[in-house]
């Protein structure tokens, strides 16, 4: 398993981590296989969407603030209960496969680290498993 860094600026920020992670996957030797992805904190997550146009994560952004706002009512006082619902409902892992030595994703697809309670440092594990044809 691998852990990368990601470094948050905002409270709610997707970073775009797919050239990160296609770098642990060529490291790991790996041609055909599979890339699990695993964020290991309450209010973050990991998803797959659009990249080629960065106009897709600043809009995620704005439309989960909306839908799940800062101020509640939440009952959690920490002042991040907003934060851990989005993070439930994003999820922390995505599945991807490899092949060619390289990310399956579609044309458009990337892989967008999701920070919900910023600005932090974190961490994002992969783990890059062969076939076992």
């Amino acid at each position: 398993m691998q852990t990368l860094s990601v470094k948050t600026d905002r409270r709610t920020q997707l970073v775009d981590v797919t050239a990160q992670v296609q770098k642990a996957v060529a490291s790991s030797g790996v041609t055909e296989g599979i890339c699990y992805l695993y964020v290991p904190h309450t209010t973050a997550a990991i998803t797959i969407n659009e990249c080629a146009d960065p106009d897709v994560a600043h809009d995620v952004e704005g439309a989960t603030d909306r839908l799940i706002p800062v101020t509640g009512p939440y009952r959690h006082s920490e002042g991040n209960s907003d934060s851990h619902v989005k993070a439930i409902l994003v999820g922390a892992s995505q599945t991807v496969f490899v092949q060619g030595g390289k990310l399956a994703l579609g044309r458009w697809q990337g892989i967008f680290f999701c920070e919900f309670d910023g600005p932090r440092d974190r961490k994002l594990h992969v783990k890059v498993v062969a076939d076992q044809n």
